[in-house]
């Protein structure tokens, strides 16, 4: 099959499209014909190497996938070759409790096709694209989580999200204002800020040019004065972290689900303390999640921002451009190999 490969870890350039023995099936997998696979920075650190996690080489990027049943291993049942199926990138081991992920620990989705534990497999109705349903499960189904399950952002709060002109921030956006909050969205650049607007931000600070902490004082007062946000949403970490404490308002919140700019900033313990803030993690999504996102693009309620469609063959460019923030929403890879 042809994939984007990469033989060792390392920048951009170990990245290379070419063709690779396509795996074996084993019993209890599917063989996926991929449509569509949305882009996420977690392919960066991926390709990169994470301290801890093993990943297995040659490697394949590549979490999220959708796409058409291909081949059946052994003892699967309830599916048929032609399947159109949305892939949960999550594999788990109930007997054993092991965990693994494609695109991680296993071969991702850059590729024509991708294994998967039949376990993993969600059906896709007729009527939700590949395209779409492939933005869901790391990006949309983490900001799910994250701003419903764990923030319990609702009617009023006021939400500053920073980052969010990426999949995880475009989301997170999108599910504020469907749950009736004031959206404060931060991108850096005046373009980004534009189509932040555009998706419904009610605010948008362009932080290559403004201080988002000056920018809250300036607009809702100091912390004693009633100043600041419920709902500081801060998934980049790196020196945006301290800064960001300073926006929340006292008894406020602040969400995370990852730290793309970083994951050991410095921070201010006494805005935490003085402010009597919340600070929540959450770690990518179950499985109710998905199942709720897809009923919502298939009602139309929620409709995912697809920055660009690209074929494999360019999937290593399309790397690029996320790797160096070159894109609104999620760039998606697109796929036709046989079934």
């Amino acid at each position: 099959m042809k994939a984007i490969v990469f033989d060792e870890h390392g920048d951009i350039d170990v990245l290379a499209y070419r063709d690779i023995d396509t795996p074996e099936l084993q019993p209890g997998e599917a063989r996926i014909a991929v449509r569509a696979c949305s882009l996420n920075y977690h392919d960066v650190f991926t390709r990169r190497g994470m301290p801890g996690i093993k990943v297995p080489l040659p490697g394949i990027p590549g979490c999220d996938a959708a796409g058409q049943v291909a081949e059946l291993g052994p003892d699967v049942e309830g599916w048929s070759v032609g399947d159109r199926v949305l892939v949960d990138p999550v594999r788990w081991d109930r007997g054993t409790g092991k965990f693994s992920m494609i695109g991680d620990t296993l071969w991702g989705a850059y590729a024509e096709y991708v294994v998967v534990a039949a376990s993993q497999l969600i059906p896709l109705p007729d009527d939700v694209s590949y395209e779409d349903a492939s933005c869901l499960p790391v990006a949309y189904g983490t900001a799910h989580r994250m701003m419903i399950t764990r923030g319990e952002v609702g009617p009023g709060d006021a939400v500053l999200i920073l980052g969010a002109s990426g999949g995880v921030g475009t989301s997170a956006l999108l599910i504020s204002k469907m749950r009736g909050a004031k959206v404060i969205a931060a991108a850096g650049t005046d373009e980004k800020c534009q189509r932040l607007a555009d998706l419904g931000a009610d605010e948008t600070i362009n932080y290559s040019e403004v201080d988002i902490a000056r920018y809250c004082r300036e607009q809702t007062g100091g912390l004693f004065g009633g100043g600041g946000y419920d709902v500081v949403v801060n998934f980049t970490g790196g020196d945006t972290w301290a800064r960001s404490l300073r926006c929340v308002r006292q008894g406020g919140r602040v969400l995370t689900c990852g730290a793309t700019a970083g994951y050991d900033p410095p921070t201010d313990l006494r805005f935490i303390w003085t402010a009597e803030m919340d600070i929540r993690g959450s770690n990518g999504w179950q499985r109710s999640d998905l199942d709720e996102l897809l009923r919502m693009v298939q009602a139309r309620e929620l409709v995912p921002v697809i920055d660009s469609l690209v074929p494999l063959p360019d999937g290593v460019e399309a790397h690029r451009a996320m790797e160096e923030r070159r894109f609104f929403g999620k760039i998606v890879i697109t796929a036709d190999a046989p079934v």
